[in-house]
């Protein structure tokens, strides 16, 4: 009798001592995973412009959309928005090219470009409603910002605009308070985890004056009562190629690649009045995180930090 309970007390120490390592090791996996800042990076970029003489506007929203597929976002994860097509329009001497400099050497156009929104689908309730997620049922899945609470988000804006507002096809606005209830809506629903919003437009320091929901980190382009000016004119297609601020954003991104650690902070310090000649605004008190620890390419690329170990995790492994 005796035999039998000090063998029964041993196995239950035994179990016990299993189910503590089991435990622990599915422990180590959840802490693993809650740690991750983020699993996915995403990018929306819209021009708000219409008509041939706002070329620059779509120039600005391409380049931004070479980069960050250059810097490993793809295409499914990248919400692209043209209020007009450029590219062949009967003015254009370069037909199906656009280019953000006078040289032409790079085509932003090409023939790997995916224009998800495009002509009289750029509209302000469009734009909010793929924000929101609240889209028809028969929505293309291309058309879906397909987010969640670990996801990242690179907002980029172009147009004309004014204090808290910003044109859409010269016919209708979004203002700072329609934006800043559809990142609270963002935020309510899990649909984001940090937001990257950037607006190049006349007085666009005023469209995310009205931002009230945490983690949202934002950049405009001039200040209040100041204009947003354009660069680079292009005397054979008789226009502004892009805007000042929106080219010295990008040069400072060429520099970069999927690997890079430079910071939010290093960008932000490139900015110079005598040759963007606006002041660009920096909205930081909604953010959790400091510049100096804000890598780019938390919001311009695909990098996922990850842990090595020489110890197997019982993923699925069934238990004898």
């Amino acid at each position: 009798m005796e035999f039998w309970r000090l063998l029964s007390a041993s196995l239950c120490v035994m179990l016990a001592l299993v189910a503590f390592g089991i435990g622990e090791e599915t422990e180590r996996v959840s802490d693993f995973f809650a740690d991750t800042e983020h699993t996915n990076n995403w990018a929306v970029l819209v021009c708000t412009s219409r008509f041939w003489f706002n070329y620059r506007h779509i120039a600005n929203t391409l380049s931004m959309y070479r980069t960050v597929k250059r810097l490993g976002i793809p295409d499914s994860h990248i919400i692209l928005m043209l209020a007009d097509d450029v590219a062949c329009n009967p003015r254009n001497s370069c037909p199906a090219a656009v280019y953000d400099h006078p040289r032409k050497t790079t085509d932003l156009y090409g023939d790997n470009i995916e224009v998800d929104y495009r002509g009289y689908e750029v509209t302000v309730e469009n734009f909010i409603r793929m924000l929101t997620g609240r889209v028809a049922p028969e929505t293309a899945r291309n058309k879906r910002l397909l987010t969640d609470d670990k996801s990242n988000i690179f907002i980029y804006m172009t147009g004309h605009g004014g204090e808290d507002f910003l044109k859409f096809q010269d016919s209708e606005e979004i203002n700072s308070y329609d934006i800043a209830d559809a990142f609270q809506q963002m935020w309510e629903k899990q649909r984001y985890r940090e937001i990257l919003f950037v607006i190049d437009t006349c007085q666009a320091n005023t469209m995310f004056s009205k931002f009230y929901s945490p983690n949202v980190l934002s950049i405009g382009s001039s200040e209040k009562g100041e204009n947003s000016l354009s660069y680079f004119h292009d005397y054979d297609l008789g226009v502004s190629v892009i805007d000042r601020f929106t080219y010295y954003n990008l040069k400072f991104f060429e520099a970069l690649d999927m690997s890079s650690k430079q910071t939010m902070a290093d960008l932000v310090a490139t900015y110079n009045y005598s040759l963007i000649r606006s002041h660009p605004g920096v909205r930081t008190d909604l953010f959790a995180r400091s510049l100096e620890k804000t890598y780019l390419t938390d919001f311009f690329g695909s990098v996922q930090n990850i842990e090595l170990t020489t110890e197997p995790f019982p993923i699925g492994k069934k238990s004898d």
